[in-house]
């Protein structure tokens, strides 16, 4: 089947790739801007550095991908990665082999997310109040287990943290930078690609019109609280390797991030619409925007924050203009 055009007429961006590629641009004026204000900014590894600070984050990201397509949302992921990482450094400290604690400790997640999921849609509670409790839990069961900071010694985990994949020209990565992208990889082939995802996006889209042409909504629902309950776990142990610790306190407000993320990066909040490779997108605008505050060094932290909800601001107004037009 072809598509004819009109002679005369210039072709236009289906507007569905509007916000991806607003978050483009701004990533790369952002980069340029750096490049031209600082000396040794506008180089391969800064990229890299970004990747190296936030894979963890961009692994969270990826879950909350999935639950913002479906039309829900999960607040309960900042805490369930600290309860990861508080889980993890128990059982080394108490001479757990580190294999088995990542198996329990990705178990422990995804089951969480799963029960999420089954309550927001057996019991019909808004995902809002349901994912709430589920962070006050998580976070609550985190100093049940230890107000302090646990130190990992373990040689597996120390050898994550430690190694450097080098990717010639000066250039590297840490292994959860991999960890990471084959998140990503695989996130991408399900959404695109298989049964699971055109029901995600579906669903998203319009869950009274999903039932009526007969899609499993319940079982869809439940999958992306587990993906996220899941990721969530991952990105504990992600943190864990890059921190070195389990604390009750990591991953404070990283719901919030990895919402604002999948924001920035062009998903719509109501769901249905959205790409992963603008989630990736989101997270190194996130992450350029803290590079370039260190930088500078004479603005305060809060200025990331400040600039993210800027930024938020105006993608949420991007949305609504662009959900107007459709309708």
């Amino acid at each position: 089947m072809t598509v004819a055009t009109v002679p005369g007429r210039k072709a236009r961006v289906p507007r569905r790739y509007v916000p991806v590629l607003v978050t483009a641009a701004l990533f790369l004026a952002m980069f340029a801007a750096g490049g031209i204000r600082y000396e040794g900014f506008a180089t391969g590894q800064i990229i890299l550095n970004v990747f190296i600070d936030n894979a963890f984050l961009l692994v969270v990201a990826v879950g909350m991908t999935f639950v913002i397509l479906a039309g829900g949302i999960d607040l309960s992921v900042g805490s369930v990665v600290a309860l990861s990482t508080m889980v993890a450094a128990t059982l080394l400290k108490q001479g757990w082999s580190p294999w088995p604690v990542m198996m329990l400790v990705l178990l422990i997640g995804a089951v969480l997310g799963l029960g999420m999921g089954a309550i927001i849609h057996y019991f019909e509670i808004q995902p809002f109040i349901v994912t709430l409790a589920g962070m006050f839990l998580a976070r609550g069961l985190c100093y049940t287990i230890g107000a302090r900071s646990i130190p990992v010694d373990d040689p597996v985990f120390t050898a994550f943290a430690q190694t450097r994949i080098d990717l010639g020209a000066d250039m590297w990565i840490s292994p959860g930078v991999v960890v990471a992208a084959a998140v990503v990889v695989a996130a991408a082939y399900t959404l695109h690609h298989t049964r699971l995802g055109r029901n995600v996006y579906a669903t998203g889209g319009n869950e009274q019109s999903a039932l009526l042409m007969g899609l499993p909504v319940a079982r869809t629902k439940i999958a992306v609280y587990t993906i996220s309950g899941f990721c969530s776990a991952l990105g504990g142990l992600v943190l864990s390797f890059y921190m070195l610790s389990g604390y009750g306190l990591h991953a404070v407000g990283m719901e919030l991030d990895a919402i604002g993320a999948v924001v920035i990066g062009g998903t719509l909040l109501t769901g249905g619409s959205g790409y992963l490779f603008g989630t990736v997108l989101g997270v190194l605008v996130l992450g350029l925007i803290q590079t370039i505050i260190s930088f500078e060094g004479t603005l305060s932290s809060w200025w990331t924050r400040i600039l993210i909800g800027l930024l938020l601001f105006v993608f949420i107004l991007m949305q609504r203009l662009i959900t107007a037009r459709r309708r």
